[in-house]
C-alpha cells in the first residue's frame, strides 16, 4: 500500500482492539497520533497512553476503556471523514455535532488538534479528521 494513511491506520487499529474486548492497542507513534489520542482521553473514550520504544521504532500504547459487567467498549463506533483524497473542511458555525452532542469530532485546527466542542468554543474551523461515539 503505497498511499499511507496514518490515521486511518489508527482508527482502524482502534475498532479492531475494541471490537475484541483487548485491554490496549499498539499505535505507530506521530505527532498527530498522540493529539488524536489525548482529545479520546480527555474525552473520556480511552483510559491511558503510554509510550514504548525509540526513533523510528516508537509507539503508543493507547489502554482501551470498557464498561458494565459485560464489559462494553467505550468506543462504538470510529468513523474517517476527511480523507487524503478528499480533505473536509468546516468553519466553526458548521462543525458536526455527533450524535447530538453524545459523541465527538475531532477536529485538526491552526490551534492543534482538538474536540468539535473545544473548537466552538475557541472559534475555530478545520479539518474533520474523524468521528468517535
Amino acid at each position: 500500500m503505497a498511499n499511507h494513511d496514518p490515521v486511518s491506520d489508527m482508527l482502524t487499529r482502534l475498532r479492531n482492539a475494541s471490537e475484541k474486548r483487548h485491554e490496549r492497542t499498539r499505535i505507530p507513534a506521530s505527532r498527530l497520533s498522540r493529539s488524536i489520542a489525548n482529545v479520546l482521553q480527555q474525552e473520556g473514550f480511552i483510559a491511558a497512553i503510554a509510550e514504548e520504544g525509540e526513533g523510528v521504532q516508537r509507539q503508543l500504547v493507547l489502554e482501551l476503556k470498557y464498561s458494565g459487567k459485560h464489559r462494553q467498549p467505550t468506543i462504538r463506533s470510529v468513523q474517517r471523514v476527511s480523507k487524503p483524497g478528499l480533505r473536509i473542511y468546516k468553519n466553526t458555525r458548521q462543525l458536526p455535532k455527533v450524535l447530538g452532542g453524545l459523541g465527538v469530532a475531532i477536529i485538526s485546527t491552526s490551534r492543534g488538534v482538538m474536540s468539535d466542542r473545544d473548537a466552538r468554543k475557541q472559534g475555530v474551523g478545520g479539518e474533520v479528521l474523524c468521528y468517535v461515539y
